[in-house]
């Protein structure tokens, strides 16, 4: 899972930050990552120089391996926080549509649910 990460001339975009960010995306992410091929982070500061309560915002795009991407923006006060934010909202958005993928394979399969056993007749 390759992490591309994108800021707006107003973010202050460090190495330190970047790795930052990197480390939390791939922690949250880890079990998704044979299905993910690529996350880009879009960081941006809504009101440049001015103070806002929730002026951060973290936009996370997930693009999946044989599917259309999907994204999920988080605004909150610090960028840590957003990027946090969006992570855990990633993390519940891959859930949903990759486990109703993975559950519909299983019931039109034909076979049993792993970890159950077939009903006795």
């Amino acid at each position: 899972m390759k992490i591309q990460l994108n800021t707006d001339i107003n973010s202050d975009a460090t190495e330190t930050m970047a790795a930052q960010v990197s480390a939390t995306i791939e922690q949250a992410l880890a079990r998704f990552s044979d299905r993910v091929t690529r996350i880009e982070v879009h960081l941006s500061d809504e009101n440049a120089d001015k103070n806002g309560q929730k002026d951060q915002r973290c936009m996370l795009e997930a693009r999946l391996e044989g599917r259309q991407p999907v994204t999920v923006t988080e605004h909150a006060a610090t960028m840590e926080q957003a990027v946090q934010g969006a992570a855990q909202k990633m993390v519940r958005l891959l859930d949903s549509a990759l486990g109703r993928v993975h559950d519909h394979r299983e019931k039109t399969s034909g076979l049993p649910l792993s970890g159950t056993q077939p009903a006795q007749r």
